[in-house]
């Protein structure tokens, strides 16, 4: 599919991920419209853009009724939070955007008659009682618990992009996304790496939450959008994991951070938030079988790049 994609819509498309999915399509030479509202995200991120007449970046929020003139052949909808702190701040907009906002982009490829691909999370997985998580799992989450509204928007999202799949014929595919982290990241996140890169490089303590034995698998950025665009220049309904199968604690996540950041700020263990995953490995043997993917960046190197971006944003702030 990917000759015969010439015009692609993002939504979420100034946020950490969806900027350099932009990026990247534009590199490719596909024109791109980003649609964003910049709740959680910022239009610095797509500044080095703007001067390609291939893109255009549209305010707007996806819960209302939206428009994009001319033609797509590709709807990516990443238009969400995604850490803790956001979606624990703004709760119902988290759900609306995974509900109505949904429906609204799935409309919007099926008016462009334009393949539909909506960026999921290893969140559906709860706190997994299989490990690794395969596609075929179905997940362990609390419906009305803390980090509900997050997974259950997602959940939520996954089963309206299946209802148009296999109601309506729609050409869709999800991908479920697993940890990714890069350049981009907002300093105050809120989540593992971005936090644990803030308190190296500022000199403060890198607060871990529990013990730190709890796993993560982390992805960079790059990776993550070629598995991305893997699945969407395909014609696979998903889901997908798109992840690192490399998994670590986050008490060693947050060690070698402070390595590679050349810090001697102490470590402080804190209270870990509420139900927070124990766990946290995709299996991706499907995407390797359908696409021949696999993340190629080791995680000192991503780690390396992400420290060395995060202290020059650090600088000029």
């Amino acid at each position: 599919m990917t000759g015969s994609v010439r015009r692609a819509v993002v939504t979420g498309g100034a946020g950490f991920l969806g900027s350099h999915l932009c990026e990247r399509l534009v590199g490719q030479g596909i024109s791109v419209v980003c649609l964003d509202n910049f709740l959680t995200s910022s239009p610095r991120n797509v500044a080095h853009l703007l001067d390609n007449p291939g893109f255009r970046c549209v305010e707007c929020d996806l819960t209302d009724a939206v428009h994009v003139p001319g033609e797509a052949d590709l709807v990516l909808h990443l238009a969400s939070a995604a850490s803790p702190i956001d979606y624990l701040r703004l709760p119902v907009e988290t759900l609306n955007v995974g509900s109505i906002g949904t429906l609204h982009a799935l409309e919007l490829a099926a008016e462009k008659d334009a393949r539909f691909v909506l960026a999921s999370t290893s969140e559906v997985y709860g706190d997994p009682r299989e490990h690794p998580q395969r596609e075929s799992y179905w997940g362990n989450v609390n419906p009305v618990g803390p980090r509900s509204v997050y997974d259950e928007a997602k959940r939520y999202a996954e089963a309206l992009t299946a209802a148009f799949h296999n109601s309506r014929g729609a050409d869709t595919g999800i991908v479920r996304i697993f940890n990714s982290y890069g350049p981009r990241m907002r300093p105050a996140d809120g989540r593992a790496i971005p936090t644990f890169i803030r308190q190296a490089l500022t000199g403060e303590p890198l607060t871990v939450a529990g013990d730190g034995t709890q796993t993560r698998s982390v992805c960079y950025v790059d990776d993550t959008v070629s598995g991305i665009l893997a699945a969407a220049f395909s014609d696979h309904p998903g889901p997908v994991n798109i992840g690192s199968p490399s998994e670590l604690s986050v008490r060693d996540l947050a060690f070698t951070i402070r390595e590679l950041s050349g810090s001697d700020a102490p470590v402080r263990f804190v209270d870990p938030p509420p139900e927070d995953p124990r766990v946290r490995r995709p299996d991706i043997t499907l995407a390797g079988e359908l696409f021949g993917w696999r993340p190629m960046v080791p995680v000192q190197e991503g780690l390396a790049r992400t420290i060395a971006w995060f202290a020059d944003e650090l600088v000029s702030r």
